[in-house]
């Protein structure tokens, strides 16, 4: 037998629908996901050096990190003239299933009970 959980009061008033939609349309996409995955896995990244990772040029990934970027899924520290990017491990948790998230977990890091 299946045990319901109850559910929070969730009304339109108190949840911001275009903030999940501009989510989920930034996780639509595969270039995306694969920027996501690589950051995942390399942790801060130089936008130079994610050009060569993902084989893309440097205005598409610009294109692809600002979408992400506004979605808050990822987070950017500029250093000098270059940006760094990094996954915002945090939201990106808070979005996804656990069988999604441990898509985007480096194997060594369970802390957050994301992955059983």
């Amino acid at each position: 037998m299946i045990k319901e959980l109850p559910l929070a009061t969730v009304t339109n008033e108190n949840v911001d629908f275009v903030k999940y939609e501009a989510k989920f349309k930034a996780l639509a996409d595969q270039k995306r996901l694969q920027i996501m995955y690589e950051l995942t896995q390399k942790g801060s990244v130089c936008v130079c050096d994610l050009v060569n990772i993902v084989d893309m040029p440097q205005s598409k990934l610009s294109y692809h990190l600002k979408i992400l970027l506004d979605a808050g899924l990822v987070s950017r520290d500029t250093r000098g003239t270059w940006s760094y990017y990094e996954l915002n491990h945090a939201e990106v948790n808070r979005l996804l299933s656990p069988e999604l998230c441990c898509i985007f977990r480096k194997r060594d890091d369970h802390s957050s009970g994301c992955c059983s």
